[in-house]
Parts: C-alpha cells; sequence; structure tokens
C-alpha cells in the first residue's frame, strides 16, 4: 500500500479515553453497548486521511478500507479466499479473460452489491479526472494506460457487467498475480448512488458512505483522533465476526500508549519501535511480526541534478549501518534492507530461492553495507564530477520520536563521514510529510511501501520513469525496459521474467536509485485474550476474523 505512504507502517488502534490522552484533538464520546468481550480497542500511528479508495495512498486507510469493504477476493492471513466473488476464478484466453461470478450480497443500507459496482469503481479510479495516485496499478488490464493518458475514454476499460452478478476483466497480457493483485484496496467496488449524494466529501465523512465490508465507520471525519466500526449485519460473512465494535485511536506519544494499555483501555498497542521496544521486548505480551514493507530514502533529483551521480548516492547509503540503525535505533523492529523488494516475501519459480537471497542479489550488498572509507573516497569522486565544492540538503521526515531518532543517527554518520556534507532535519506531520513528497517540495525524504500484492515488481515498478510514486525522480532506460518485460512479454515464462525482475533489481541497488535503510518487523502488546491478529502478504490484519477469547 501506498508507502505509508510509508505504503506503505500498519498500525492498530484503538482507545477510548479523554482528550487528554489523546494528541490534543477533542475526542469523541462514544456510547457503545457492545459488552466488553465484543468490543477491541486497538492504537493507530496515524489518523485517516480519506475513506475513498479510489484516492487512499497509505497504509491507514487502506487498514480501515479493509475493514469496512470487500473486493472480488480477501486476504484472511496469508490464505486467499473468494470475497463477493463466489470463487477464485481461473482465466481463459491464455490467461487474458477472467470472468467472475459474484454472491448475492448487500450494501450496509439494503442495496444489492453488483457487477455494476465494480465497473464503475475501476472506471472511476482509472479516469484523469478524479486524479487517483494509484491508477497506474491497473496496467495490464485492456485500454488502462490509454484512459489514465487521457487518450481513451474510461468505459473502454477491460471491465464489463455481463449480467447483474457477473463481472468480465480482460487483460492486455497476462497478469501472473491477477487474483492477489485485485484483493488489494484500489479494485474494491463502490456505491455509485453514495459517491452522487455526498459530491466532493465522498470518503471524508462517514456520513452518506455505505459499506459492504465485515464492520461500518461511524461518526467520522478527516482530523478525528479517534473513531470506531460497528458490525454490519448487512455483510454476506456476518455470522463469523466476532467483534461488535472496533475502536481506534491515533497514539503519538508512546508513554500514552503504554498508560492505556496498562490500565486495560487498549486491547493492542501497535508500531511500538526504539525506546518502547527495547524496553518492552521481554513482555509476555511483546511480539515482533516481519512485514513486506521497505523503508528508503529518495533523493531529489529534479531539484538537485547532481543527486543524479551514482557515487555521491553509493557513498550516503555506505555511511549507514543498518545493523546498528534496527538493533540500537529501532529496537529489533526493522530488519537491515539491502534491496527495495523485502526478503522472505517471493521465491524462485525454479530454485525455490528467496528473491533476496539469489546470488545477484547478495553480491550487491557490497553498494549496501556500511563502509565509511570508501564511501568518502566515492563521495569526493562525485563531488569533483559534478563541480560541487560542499552540499547542504534538508532531510524531511514524520515527527515520531523514533523517526526524529533515525533522522537524527542518518544525520551525524553522513556528516560525519562525508567531507563537505550538510544535512539539515525537517520533522513534520505523517500528512505534512506526504503532502510534500507528493509535490516533490523536498531535497531527501524518508518513505517507505508496503506490498498492495505480494510480488516484486509491486516495488520494482514504483521507481519506473514517470511512476506517480517515484518521488525522486531516479530513471534508467535499461531498468524501465527489465520491469516492463516482466510484466508483459515475459509473464507467461516464469524464469524467463524472475531474471527480469533480478536484473532490474541489480540496477537499482547499483545506482541506489532509492536507498533502503530498513525492512518492516513490527512490534506489538496484545492482551492474551485477543486473537486474530494474522497479518497478510499486504500488511493488512483481517480484522473480521479477530475476535477475543
Amino acid at each position: 500500500m501506498k508507502n505509508l505512504r510509508y505504503s506503505k507502517l500498519i498500525s492498530f488502534a484503538i482507545i477510548g479515553v479523554s482528550a487528554l490522552v489523546l494528541t490534543g484533538c477533542g475526542a469523541q464520546k462514544h456510547d457503545s453497548s457492545s459488552p466488553k468481550d465484543k468490543t477491541m480497542a486497538v492504537s493507530s500511528k496515524a489518523t485517516i486521511t480519506t475513506m475513498d479508495s479510489s484516492l487512499n495512498t497509505d497504509q491507514y486507510g487502506a487498514q480501515n478500507l479493509n475493514n469496512t469493504m470487500e473486493g472480488l477476493y480477501r486476504y484472511t492471513g496469508k490464505q486467499l479466499k473468494p470475497g463477493v466473488a463466489k470463487s477464485i476464478a481461473k482465466p481463459t484466453d491464455g490467461g487474458k479473460r477472467y470472468t467472475i461470478e459474484l454472491k448475492h450480497t448487500k450494501w450496509s443500507n439494503g442495496d444489492p452489491v453488483t457487477a455494476n459496482d465494480f465497473v464503475y469503481a475501476w472506471r472511476r479510479i482509472c479516469d484523469p479526472k478524479t486524479g487517483s495516485q494509484y491508477s497506474y496499478i491497473y496496467s495490464g488490464i485492456k485500454n488502462a494506460d490509454d484512459i489514465v493518458a487521457g487518450k481513451k475514454a474510461p468505459d473502454t476499460l477491460g471491465i464489463k457487467a455481463l449480467g447483474k452478478y457477473k463481472l468480465q476483466v480482460t487483460l492486455e497480457h497476462p497478469i501472473p498475480y491477477f487474483d492477489t493483485l485485485v484483493s488489494g484496496g484500489q479494485f474494491l467496488p463502490i456505491n455509485k448512488k453514495a459517491v452522487d449524494k455526498m459530491g466532493d466529501q465522498y470518503g471524508l465523512t462517514s456520513k452518506g458512505m455505505i459499506f459492504n465490508g465485515p464492520f461500518k465507520l461511524e461518526n467520522w471525519k478527516v482530523g478525528d483522533t479517534e473513531w470506531h466500526e460497528v458490525k454490519n449485519k448487512s455483510y454476506w460473512n456476518a455470522k463469523n465476526v466476532k467483534l461488535n465494535e472496533l475502536k481506534y485511536y491515533y497514539i503519538a506519544d508512546p508513554n500514552t500508549g503504554l498508560n492505556l494499555y496498562d490500565t486495560n483501555v487498549l486491547d493492542r498497542y501497535a508500531d511500538l519501535s526504539g525506546d518502547s521496544a527495547r524496553q518492552l521486548a521481554h513482555n509476555k505480551d511483546f511480539k515482533t511480526t516481519p512485514n513486506n514493507g521497505t523503508y528508503f530514502l529518495e533523493l531529489n533529483e529534479k531539484a538537485h541534478p547532481y543527486l543524479k551521480n551514482e557515487k555521491l548516492r553509493q557513498a550516503m547509503s555506505m555511511t549507514i549501518n543498518r545493523d546498528e540503525l534496527c538493533n540500537n535505533i529501532l529496537g529489533k523492529t526493522g530488519l537491515p534492507a539491502h534491496s527495495l523488494v523485502p526478503s522472505k516475501m517471493s521465491k524462485s519459480p525454479t530454485t525455490g530461492v528467496d528473491f533476496t537471497d539469489e546470488p545477484s542479489a547478495i553480491a550487491d550488498r557490497k553498494y549496501t553495507e556500511y563502509n565509511p572509507e570508501l564511501a568518502k573516497k566515492l563521495w569526493q569522486e562525485g563531488l569533483k564530477e559534478t563541480g560541487q565544492k560542499q552540499i547542504n540538503l534538508t532531510l524531511t521526515a514524520d515527527n515520531t520520536d523514533t523517526t526524529k531518532k533515525m533522522a537524527e543517527y542518518l544525520q551525524s554518520n553522513m556528516e560525519k563521514d562525508l567531507p563537505g556534507f550538510h544535512l539539515n532535519i525537517s520533522s513534520v506531520p505523517f500528512k505534512t510529510r506526504l503532502q510534500r513528497q507528493v509535490s516533490k517540495n523536498f531535497d531527501m525524504v524518508t518513505s517507505a511501501w508496503v506490498a498492495d500484492y505480494p510480488d516484486p515488481t509491486n516495488f520494482l515498478d514504483l521507481q519506473t520513469t514517470g511512476n506517480s510514486n517515484n518521488d525522486g525522480s531516479w530513471s534508467n532506460k535499461e531498468y524501465d525496459e527489465a520491469v516492463k518485460k516482466a510484466e508483459t512479454t515475459d509473464a507467461n515464462n516464469p524464469e524467463a521474467r524472475w531474471n527480469d525482475m533480478l536484473k532490474a533489481q541489480h540496477i537499482i541497488t547499483k545506482e541506489q536509485g532509492v536507498i533502503t535503510t530498513y525492512q518492516d518487523n513490527g512490534a506489538a502488546l496484545t492482551k492474551p485474550n485477543s486473537k486474530g491478529f494474522n497479518i497478510t502478504p499486504t500488511g493488512i490484519y483481517d480484522m473480521g476474523a479477530a475476535y477475543k477469547k
């Protein structure tokens, strides 16, 4: 999911307390009649910026969309299951056509969920007028690229209703990961009546929204620091949803979160890191969960053309001791990341070797290993090649305690090992960092990505030339061609496709198109009676499966 855009860390949360313990915004008072064993309270590291599935770009919105909406398929833990679809469809026409039968399900207002709800939603996200940053993910579906580029009308998209409960999707070429792709939040159905009624306010308030997932969001608007979701009795699988209510609370201060957990206000306090994680590592309720999410730095080559210099970027990367960063700064809630693609996500179709353990990937770790002496040498050569005598940059980062400490660690190492380099730090709220990132108003920015679907292309595609998520504007033609081959001409040749992706990974690692820092190893405190927190390959939890023992 969009990189949290940093799509892409996960947070849970819930908390029901006074505004005093929250973060300055007024807490809503919820009159909940749900018994305690039917209510789950968890924490969130950020507030919801939108509930419009066409416009959401971050993991926090994705989690709440997953709680309240359902697409064709749905992950429960690592297992992909039919959602609105009756079954997981098999492709025909050489892998280019899917005919999908739908269950007879309902929206929370009683309307039927029909094939046309998917047709409307998919066309809407591809329509340039919508302004979705995620429209590129439809590439490969017939005419999607031309629609996004404004060359064809949205109604030419390769999706159509063959009946009220029958959907047909036509691709331009086979997409090996199609099933996992359409399980994502960008492929959810949308009730057109709700959008027409709310206009540009759709997704900014729960008022007027209609849901087809396990829960319904109530009495929420953008900016709220707590929100709650109640069981959706119209959900087709409501009998298997054990909770009556989910409560979410935004927590900025670790001490507040720990106090709420210790006083049994919170059932789960997630996103622990740094000092908190180190102090709680031996707590019986503490657990870490590796996640398919990679954190990295993007350098703005458009604003500072000298940052195109490969040696300068390599030098910056080699000043980072990733083991030290993960152990001492992050409190072991991160794993050293030596590639953009996360480890333990993808395996070779022929040998079963993990993508990041392939010989080429291991050899490329020389570009991300801590090597201050080589960093200094490369830096001086890069300065000479670009005509720079000194470089001053500002690192834009989230204003959380752990991210501030990570930024200070990077600042200290880079300034110490790179002569003539000065790094300022601008710590801003998550939403502000996203805004600066999208508008390319930064020198260097902390970023991240959590998988939308568990395939290397989901990460590699981000940094192709012109991709809306390529905020640093790094560009390499050979890289673009390798990614394109993996997604098109070699789509039906697993071994060739794997080699294409390895080639792309080598190019971006060698050039340090982005400077990877760590892979998410999410840590949380969870009450022993709170169960069902099974993470999916996309970093989302299926809260419809959560329960209290």
